[in-house]
């Protein structure tokens, strides 16, 4: 039956391939090796693929694209099998991706696969994978697989460790990868799953160039050389942020300059950031208000709805930010980042709630808010140790008892909060 399906394949490519001009001079068995690999291939039975696989290789490697694009997974399964030939293997699958690049093009593309396979089988040879990798990512920008950044990024901590690279260098290339990483996360949600991988991946290949006395340095020495820059502004704002290094004066400095150079949403939000580290919640208040206002993006909007409700926290003003957060929540419903600000809020205005018992209360409905959060995957650890923290201070089964509440019944916050929930006790 196998043998009927491969000469019906081989007669129907050869109906719709012989006035081409992609064969060799020996089109039928051009034809036939074809078929025969793709089957096997299709079957995962790579041995059986290999010698037609290689026939098609090396005599029409202009009949097709899957020629380039399934004989990766053969090779590399042969080079299993063959690990002491391994270095002449990895020989192959370069010659592979440049034959792809000369015969069906996409450089830019097949350069990523090249970069990140030389680096994960050879690595002594990181430098040429580097090379391979950087021109890769100059020709896609954007449009970089998320494997191909990871590798990128590897390669670039080798490159350090072996004196070929700087530390500015890499923290350099980090903020350049780690932006297309939050392009794709945020324009190719289909994909996201590859992406946040590759954040993951990225993030811990950039721990050891990431303490903040290192940035500092590196970022000081280019902010007072550039300092109209705004690309690298924006650049040293993210790598801040992105450690937690917000609270040096340089994020100040930074923020500063790019908020004069370019008033929008971003540097808006960047200096309502920097004023809430500094206490001046006044102007914190004003500059978020201005960041949300300039922002047409719902998703950065939300986020910028939850830092002017970080600015309202700060200032005392729970109402205010409660209604940001609500905001936010009508532009991403669900999101458990709102959830955890909201009971934050909640918990940071629990003292100004009547006496003790009341104040106790409150915690009832901070904890309702973190429980929200939990469904979301991406804050549900956090929102569980809010949950075991702040349960503690629940009032007790005895206190609940003096003040004729029951277990479970629900119960009215009055104070500025106005919401009905369920007592709870801590004991």
């Amino acid at each position: 039956m196998k043998k009927i399906f491969l000469i019906l394949s081989i007669i129907v490519i050869s109906n719709d391939v012989f006035s081409q001009n992609k064969w060799g001079n020996d089109s039928i068995s051009c034809i036939t090796n074809l078929s025969l690999f793709r089957e096997y291939y299709k079957q995962k039975n790579y041995d059986d693929a290999l010698n037609p696989w290689r026939w098609v290789y090396r005599n029409c490697p202009k009949s097709s694209g899957n020629i380039y694009k399934n004989g990766p997974s053969i090779i590399k399964a042969a080079m299993k099998k063959d690990s002491e030939n391994r270095d002449l293997y990895v020989d192959t699958l370069m010659q592979i991706y440049d034959q792809r690049i000369q015969y069906f093009g996409k450089e830019g593309f097949v350069l990523g696969r090249k970069g990140s396979d030389l680096i994960n089988y050879n690595k002594k040879r990181f430098s040429e994978a580097f090379e391979i990798l950087k021109k890769s990512f100059d020709l896609q920008g954007n449009n970089s697989e998320a494997g191909a950044l990871s590798s990128y990024m590897k390669a670039a901590t080798y490159m350090e460790k072996n004196n070929l690279l700087t530390k500015s260098e890499v923290v350099e290339l980090y903020a350049e990868i780690s932006t297309v990483v939050d392009f794709n996360l945020a324009k190719n949600p289909s994909k996201s799953k590859y992406y946040l991988k590759t954040e993951s991946n990225i993030e811990s290949l950039f721990t050891p160039y990431a303490n903040c006395e290192d940035l500092i340095s590196i970022y000081s020495l280019k902010f007072n050389a550039n300092k109209d820059n705004i690309d690298l502004l924006k650049k040293i704002i993210k790598v801040l942020e992105s450690k937690d290094c917000t609270s040096d004066n340089l994020f100040f400095l930074v923020s500063s300059k790019l908020y004069d150079l370019e008033p929008s949403a971003l540097s808006a939000s960047k200096m309502g950031k920097m004023c809430i580290s500094r206490k001046d919640l006044k102007n914190a208040i004003s500059y978020c208000k201005e960041a949300v206002e300039l922002e047409a993006d719902a998703m950065i909007k939300s986020k910028y709805f939850l830092l002017l409700a970080d600015a309202y926290r700060n200032n005392g003003s729970y109402v205010s930010a409660r209604k940001s957060v609500y905001s936010s929540l009508e532009l991403r419903p669900g999101w458990g980042e709102a959830y955890i600000s909201l009971g934050n809020i909640y918990v940071a205005g629990a003292n100004t709630c009547g006496n003790d018992f009341e104040q106790k209360t409150v915690y009832w409905i901070a904890v309702d808010s973190f429980r929200k959060a939990i469904s979301d995957s991406d804050v549900s650890e956090r929102a569980r140790r809010n949950i075991n923290t702040y349960s503690k201070y629940f009032p007790t089964t005895e206190q609940c008892f003096f003040n004729n509440i029951n277990k479970e019944s629900d119960y009215y916050i009055d104070c500025w909060i106005k919401k009905t929930t369920k007592a709870r006790a801590s004991d």
